[in-house]
Order: C-alpha cells, then structure tokens, then sequence
C-alpha cells in the first residue's frame, strides 16, 4: 500500500532553514505528482508546494514563494522540501501528499518550529 514517510523537521531560528524529506513507497513514485501541505494548530491544512510526475514543473503558495523549494529524486522515490528564510508564521506539521486514482494520501507529518 501507499506509504510516505516524512522526516527532517525541528526547532529552528527566524531566518533559519530547514529541509524536509519525504520517502514514498507503494507506487510507481516517478509518475506520481507530490505536494507539501501544512497544518497550524486552529488553522486548516493548506497546500504549500506541488511538483509535477513528468516536467518536475512546481507550483507555491504565495506565502512560500522566493523562501521554499521542492524538488524530488525518482532513484531515491523521495521528494523534498527545502525551506530558507524561516518565519514565525512558517510554525506547523507539515505533510507529504499524493493522490492516487482520486484518493489523497499523507503521511504522519513533521512538525516545524520556528522560534527564537
């Protein structure tokens, strides 16, 4: 079955960076598009960055534009997010997402902290 397992958060400094990793299995990775979601405590999940099976083209929330990267490796099934230029208001579980045959899919989240 489908599993994504996320790692790499923590507690980090305003103006820190941090990258994410997420490891899939379960499914042909390299046709599968990817996306990062994060959820604050009281506040709805929201998409965060998204790259394409094919063209490795990337969408970003406005919020994260300039500041996060995502960017995948098909030979490690894994897909990553770097983060720079950390906020306060970037505080939140982040998810690694797929959705397949119209079912989403998540993995357990890492949580991300962004605090002095």
């Amino acid at each position: 079955q489908v599993q994504l397992v996320e790692s790499g958060g923590g507690l980090v400094q305003p103006g820190g960076s941090l990258r994410l990793s997420c490891a899939a299995s379960g499914f042909t990775f390299s046709r599968s598009a990817m996306s990062w979601y994060r959820q604050a405590p009281g506040k709805e999940r929201e998409l965060v960055a998204t790259i394409t099976s094919t063209t490795s083209g990337t969408n970003y929330a406005d919020s994260v534009k300039g500041r996060f990267t995502i960017s995948r490796d098909n030979a490690k099934n894994t897909v990553y997010l770097q983060m720079s230029s950390l906020k306060p208001e970037d505080t939140a579980v982040y998810y690694c997402n797929t959705v397949r045959f119209g079912y989403d899919h998540w993995g357990q989240g890492t949580q991300v902290t962004v605090s002095s």
